[in-house]
């Protein structure tokens, strides 16, 4: 039952016309049936009954009422016109025809279509003025006395015509706009989710690019120089091997604590680490060490314990900035790393002593601009450039406290 009804609602929707024509004829039959119909009352030993009898229309009145119905056929195309037509053939009907003959339903109709399809300001104009012209009309220049209810009806039935097709423009309007919210809510689910999934997209590969940046610098530091001593220092080469074996295990676990975060609350748990921090450092410039770069390092944060998001960072900064010391400033290059507590604010410095055609780190890739990246989030500074005499500095201002943890929440 309900899809026919849905098929039937389908249909009229698409064929407009169709229905107004169906509504026309109905409108018609109801109009030629009342001129036909004479309704009056009848005393009978002091009381009251209403008979019915068969009656001859005028003429007139069956040409005005075709002509109404008519008219009504294209009452979506051209409300306005359809109202002037409908209502100068009801004031013709109800000035020089058949005051009985309802010609004034069409009138009605086509009223109800102009408060339904226009605006509140125009109905009141456009229903006054009908309510006046006919009613008035008919009273002052009918055949029948002013005070017949058939003049009372035509002031009552235009005026239920206005007011019942101002009410159904009204719920339209609440209907639209509470789709137009509901669409837009919805349009601004979409783009927050798309913009909460490229923020991510932005720290997974961030994150990823200091992994495997960091990480196959070291190696393939570490290769060359087990293929440089091989043949003839192969105590020296194996410890090399040591190191990117060490090197690649590191990168692995790191790798999989990343990829991890990718995982849905409903699959299965895989083996993840902690975020690095600075309780790490030591072990990071060990790597580097190894990987024959001298690194000193100086510290002055007083144990302050960081949040997560802050204390990540910094050691993201750390990392890759001795990353390009190792890939840029060239050997036998020193690199310092210093992390201070100024206030309410952390800084970490590194510095190098890189000379001759050293390579800005800022050309192209994306090492400098995740740091930028990672520090501007937790509204920091990042300050790097060539040192006067030679060499970099890579310079971060973090604030201990972030947003999210000056809330009370976790970072």
């Amino acid at each position: 039952m309900s899809r026919t009804l849905s098929r039937a609602r389908c249909h009229v929707v698409a064929h407009p016309l169709a229905l107004d024509a169906v509504l026309a004829v109905g409108v018609l039959v109801c109009m030629v049936g009342a001129t036909f119909v004479d309704a009056h009352n009848q005393d009978l030993h002091g009381g009251s009954t209403v008979t019915w009898a068969v009656r001859t229309p005028n003429p007139l009145a069956l040409v005005l009422i075709v002509l109404g119905a008519a008219a009504l056929v294209f009452r979506r195309r051209a409300p306005r016109t359809v109202l002037a037509l409908t209502g100068t053939v009801a004031l013709i009907e109800s000035v020089v025809g058949d005051p009985r003959a309802p010609v004034a339903m069409s009138a009605v109709i086509a009223l109800y279509t102009v408060a339904a399809t226009t605006d509140r300001v125009t109905t009141v104009r456009l229903g006054l003025l009908t309510m006046t012209v006919l009613t008035g009309a008919s009273m002052l220049a009918g055949p029948l006395p002013w005070y017949a209810q058939e003049n009372l009806a035509i002031f009552a039935w235009t005026g239920i015509g206005a007011t019942a097709g101002d009410a159904v423009r009204s719920r339209r309007a609440v209907v639209q706009a509470i789709r137009e919210r509901a669409e837009r809510a919805e349009r601004t689910r979409e783009e927050e989710a798309l913009r909460r999934v490229a923020e991510e997209r932005l720290r997974i590969a961030r994150d990823l690019h200091d992994v495997v940046a960091h990480h196959i610098a070291l190696v393939n530091v570490q290769a060359g120089v087990a293929a440089h001593v091989m043949d003839k220092r192969p105590d020296q080469a194996k410890e090399a091997l040591a190191h990117v074996r060490e090197a690649g295990r590191s990168a692995l676990s790191e790798l999989r604590a990343t990829v991890g975060l990718l995982r849905q609350s409903g699959d299965p748990e895989a083996p993840t680490e902690p975020a690095p921090g600075l309780d790490r450092l030591d072990e990071l410039v060990g790597t580097f060490r190894s990987a024959g770069l001298r690194v000193e390092t100086a510290r002055a944060d007083q144990d302050t314990t960081l949040p997560a998001a802050v204390d990540l960072a910094a050691y993201r900064v750390i990392q890759e900035a001795l990353t390009n010391v190792q890939k840029h400033a060239g050997s036998g290059a020193t690199a310092e790393v210093s992390v201070v507590r100024v206030g309410p604010d952390i800084e970490v410095t590194v510095l190098d002593d890189g000379s001759g055609d050293r390579v800005v780190p800022d050309s192209g890739g994306h090492g400098l601009l995740g740091m930028r990246e990672r520090v501007t989030a937790l509204r920091g500074t990042l300050t790097t450039g060539p040192r006067y005499g030679g060499g970099y500095r890579v310079h971060a201002i973090l604030p201990v406290t972030t947003r999210t943890a000056a809330r009370g929440e976790p970072v």
